[in-house]
């Protein structure tokens, strides 16, 4: 029996920020006895997992209603609409609006007149609801949402589909959601969005991301950790590499969503940049940061991907200096234009994906091992481990003030991690 609102959260960051503002949302509504799952829609085994979710929900609270939202409720909201276990289905505009959760409080099964399917069209939407929280995280870090949406049609991704356009919340709102999380204790903030470096596109000025950036740091001078989350390399500004050069406070660790190494297969991504601009990216921001690292999205076994191909892609962890990969073997979606183009062998794909991570792998090591005996800045997200301004974990021998920035020197590795 659910007495009060249960969520479960599937997917990104994004997803997880919206869910702490439905926690609110519905608490202020009165929403009671329901389960809602935020879903996932960045793969058909994202949509799979999400099915499998609401049935273990529903064999566990069988007396709960369960409400379906997030990006696979917007992109297909007729394959939840099928599930007999589902009360209600609601799209990624409705879900951060108060008036729908008070709609499914409403009568004596919550149920009112509200529509069992709200799904509207995304595509209509010009606003964020960045407003509506001042950001979620651990007692440590706080993420807070700064873009929505996406403009660019990769041919893979289904994800502006179950996000809309892009669009973008002001600096000034911004700015003013950071100063009450430092003055609450927040050591570190995240910057997040669907496509942040489209950030300020939507905005009087067409500010850039750099801008942003380089408006917060000053702005707020008391926060002592800025990250950024993933960006676009092909779109990041001047003023964000002055930031990069010139910001101590802005963290030495970028993830690229680079996506592939061949220029071919890049091309029919319909991706906005080829391999060069992304060596030459990394190394550029290289120079004028040495201590940066990157981590990076990487698919393998795209449609048509030859050996000569995925090679290329494999180069690119060194030539880029990845550190920190995300590989994702390539799975249709249905009504992306890749879904209808030639298809690479499932078993050459895993084999693909096991060599690009463990690639990756080599790269964690070489890192962690160019670390040993250095000092650095490690914010604790627990008193026994925390992470260096590259976002490398370190464990301690004792106890450390949780959430506090210490100093160290690292004496080893253990795994994937460091000592100090």
């Amino acid at each position: 029996m659910v007495d009060v609102p249960k969520f479960t959260t599937l997917g990104c960051r994004l997803n997880a920020y919206e869910t702490h503002a439905m926690e609110e949302l519905s608490q202020q509504a009165g929403l009671s006895n329901a389960h809602v799952v935020n879903t996932c829609a960045v793969t058909s085994e994202a949509v799979r997992k999400a099915r499998q979710e609401i049935r273990r929900i529903r064999r566990e609270n069988p007396d709960a209603k369960i409400i379906v939202t997030g990006c696979a409720a917007q992109t297909e909201p007729e394959t939840f609409a099928e599930m007999e276990e589902v009360d209600h289905i609601i799209g990624n505009t409705e879900k951060m609006q108060a008036e729908t959760w008070q709609g499914l409080a409403k009568g004596p099964n919550f149920i009112g007149e509200t529509e069992r399917v709200q799904v509207d069209d995304i595509m209509s939407v010009t606003e964020t609801a960045g407003h509506l929280i001042d950001g979620f995280g651990t007692r440590s870090r706080a993420y807070v949402q700064v873009q929505n949406g996406c403009d660019h049609r990769c041919t893979f991704c289904i994800i502006p589909f179950g996000r809309g356009n892009s669009r973008s919340v002001p600096a000034g709102v911004v700015v003013d959601q950071i100063k009450r999380l430092v003055d609450r204790g927040y050591n570190e903030v995240v910057l997040t969005g669907v496509d942040l470096t489209s950030w300020g596109a939507d905005l009087p000025a067409t500010p850039k991301l750099g801008d942003l950036v380089l408006r917060i740091l000053k702005l707020v001078p008391d926060l002592p950790r800025l990250r950024i989350s993933s960006i676009d390399s092909i779109e990041v500004d001047e003023a964000l590499m002055q930031a990069i050069a010139t910001e101590p406070r802005l963290m030495p660790h970028l993830h690229l969503s680079l996506q592939h190494g061949d220029d071919l297969i890049l091309k029919r991504m319909k991706r906005r940049h080829l391999r060069d601009d992304a060596i030459r990216f990394a190394e550029d921001a290289i120079k004028l940061r040495p201590e940066m690292t990157f981590g990076a999205d990487i698919i393998a076994g795209f449609p048509t991907e030859t050996d000569a191909h995925f090679e290329n892609s494999l180069k690119l962890v060194d030539e880029c200096h990845l550190t920190w990969l995300h590989v994702f073997p390539y799975s249709p979606r249905p009504g992306t234009p890749a879904a209808r183009m030639p298809q690479v062998n499932g078993k050459a794909i895993k084999e693909r994906a096991a060599r690009l991570r463990d690639a990756g792998e080599r790269r964690v090591q070489m890192h962690l091992s160019s670390q040993v005996g250095r000092e650095h800045s490690i914010l604790l997200e627990n008193p026994r481990m925390g992470r260096t301004e590259q976002f490398t974990e370190v464990l301690f021998e004792t106890d450390q003030p949780e959430s506090q920035i210490v100093r160290a020197t690292i004496r080893g590795i253990s795994g994937s991690q460091l000592l100090a």
